[in-house]
């Protein structure tokens, strides 16, 4: 059922206030629904299967990180002016393969144990 947010700062030891922001976020892109009164709360919007982390992030930080030589026009405070930059496609490369691992893991893959979800996502399982 419904959780509050309240709840799930608590539960994370996070400050109430900025877990209502990204519950806010998540509702704007339709990751989650939210229900008002007394048993109201938020609940994710489609199965956690569906739902991949990227997804995520994307809702609630707007880009896995920010690539400020793609993302601000000419002119505005770019690392360089040049048009021949040599690391702009490896940090662009690098972005690509973030938001391909980030996609393929589902909120769902995170309902289970670490050692599980090394196997899934082909990490080496700790021994300890």
């Amino acid at each position: 059922g419904p959780i509050t947010g309240r709840d799930i700062a608590a539960g994370e030891r996070l400050p109430a206030g900025y877990v209502e922001q990204i519950l806010l976020r998540l509702r704007r892109a339709g990751l989650v629904n939210s229900t008002r009164g007394a048993r109201g709360g938020y609940m994710l919007s489609r199965a956690p299967e569906d739902i991949s982390v990227r997804e995520v992030i994307a809702a609630s930080e707007h880009a896995t990180f920010d690539l400020h030589c793609v993302s601000h026009p000419v002119g505005e405070e770019r690392c360089s002016e040049a048009q021949s930059c040599s690391i702009r496609p490896v940090w662009m490369l690098l972005q690509r393969k973030i938001d391909d691992v980030l996609e393929s893991v589902h909120l769902g893959d995170l309902l289970v144990d670490e050692r599980t979800v090394r196997q899934r996502v082909g990490l080496p399982v700790l021994t300890v």
